[in-house]
């Protein structure tokens, strides 16, 4: 059972899991450090839990006690009681879902394990965590087995990330390349059709992508490139099929995790 503690000390030490969840770069220092993640809401508790993931501590404010109270009772961990006041003091940020926890971080899927699947979507250098979070959403709700991500890709567990997948990046599998100079050989070696989105002269549709598919089902990794330049040429070039979401009204691309729901949806196994 867990052990309540109240606290009404900003400055407290067995707070430190928890301070300043808005300093990207102290918190990807702390966390790898300490081997944990932090899990804001609820919802994505229970999720994170359902999962199998351990939690280190609860930060509550007490009107959240009652609805997580069976995992409160399931483990021997403290709970951190706290004002809303107070939790605001020591995250950075008015923390309205009102309950935090610190989960302990370990690694579920390796790279090896996700070459077995039929659909992968490959994030090379996608440095916004908000955007890793809602490629993995769609990825997991639009049927597709994983994603890999290069090795500078942001961390699918990082707070926001996390919230913004809805917690699917507890359920959906997902692990990093470990060499992105020779990562896509490994895939086309595992049998999968290399797709990159790009804007290229010699592109394809992507309905016509879609198609080619249809009429000759085969794995697929879908190549999304980072926010600003796209994905680069050293992995263009290695693409098997370069494929487009045709734009209008001047416009030439759509937000990254836009185009990967456009693309999940017009690629994925539903089809």
């Amino acid at each position: 059972m867990a052990r309540f503690v109240t606290i009404d000390d900003s400055q407290d030490p067995r707070l430190a899991d928890y301070v300043s969840l808005r300093d990207v770069n102290l918190r990807r220092s702390l966390e790898a450090a300490e081997g944990l993640f932090i899990a804001e809401g609820a919802k994505i508790i229970r999720r994170a839990a359902e999962a199998g993931y351990r939690p280190r501590s609860y930060l509550l404010a007490p009107r959240w006690i009652d609805g997580l109270r069976d995992l409160l009772d399931a483990v021997d961990v403290p709970v951190y009681v706290v004002t809303e006041e107070l939790a605001e003091k020591v995250t950075g940020f008015h923390v309205h879902r009102g309950a935090l926890a610190s989960m302990e971080r370990v690694t579920r899927w390796s790279e090896a394990d996700l070459m077995s699947a039929d659909r992968l979507v490959v994030c090379e250098d996608i440095v916004d965590h908000t955007n890793v979070g809602a490629i993995i959403r769609c990825a997991a709700g639009l049927g597709w087995d994983g994603v890999l991500l290069a090795p500078r890709a942001a961390d699918p567990l990082y707070r926001r990330a996390i919230k913004t997948s809805m917690g699917t990046v507890f359920a959906l599998p997902w692990a990093r390349l470990s060499d992105w100079r020779q990562g896509l050989g490994h895939l086309k070696e595992h049998g999968f059709t290399i797709a990159a989105m790009a804007l290229s002269d010699d592109s394809v549709s992507l309905d016509e992508f879609a198609a080619q598919l249809r009429s000759r089902p085969r794995k697929v990794a879908l190549l999304m490139g980072t926010e600003g330049a796209g994905l680069s040429s050293h992995w263009v070039n290695q693409a098997d099929v370069v494929v487009r979401i045709p734009m209008h009204h001047g416009v030439d691309s759509l937000n990254v995790a836009a185009a990967a729901a456009v693309a999940c949806y017009a690629l994925g196994p539903v089809h």
